[in-house]
């Protein structure tokens, strides 16, 4: 059996706005391109100043897509790349770890990146915010932070773990 090589508390901490992002993305795909139905709590009364609160606003319109595909499709496979990578760096160890970790940085690095564009396109270009993408997003960015003090923080157990391994 595979030991798991960093704390059963980091490897949840490292998985867990993985999960939920692709809880959320998940969601989104089955409601629309399964069920042909908007996803619950999508036009929510509140707004604010001219933004609103409108999933469907968000989810149909033209940005939604890169190219032929769901950008919620991309999400889900993103967040199943982040969980994969997670697994292999809890429980491989040395090199592989080191260089799977320094990966998942860039990786998560990317998510923030297309997250800027994709909330410039909702409040400055759509002018509405999509309640399963704002999940989608706060997912990856708290994600982003976790490995950076992973990766960067002298105090990290998994980085102490991970970096003592030959």
């Amino acid at each position: 059996m595979l030991k798991l090589k960093v704390s059963k508390r980091d490897f949840i901490i490292l998985i867990a706005m993985s999960v939920i992002g692709l809880i959320s993305s998940s969601t989104v795909l089955y409601e629309i391109y399964a069920l042909h139905n908007l996803p619950p709590f999508c036009q929510l009364p509140e707004s604010i100043g001219s933004i609103t609160f409108n999933c469907a606003k968000v989810l149909l319109s033209s940005y939604s897509n890169f190219g032929p595909v769901s950008l919620d499709f991309l999400a889900a496979v993103w967040f199943i790349v982040n969980i994969v990578l997670v697994v292999i760096i809890s429980y491989s160890g040395g090199k592989l770890a080191r260089h799977i970790l320094r990966f998942l940085f860039g990786w998560r690095f990317f998510g923030i990146v297309v997250v800027a564009y994709l909330l410039y396109l909702e409040l400055l270009v759509v002018r509405s915010i999509c309640l399963y993408c704002t999940v989608m997003h706060i997912a990856i960015i708290i994600d982003f932070v976790i490995i950076s003090y992973l990766l960067f923080s002298k105090n990290s157990k998994t980085r102490q773990a991970i970096l003592s391994e030959s």
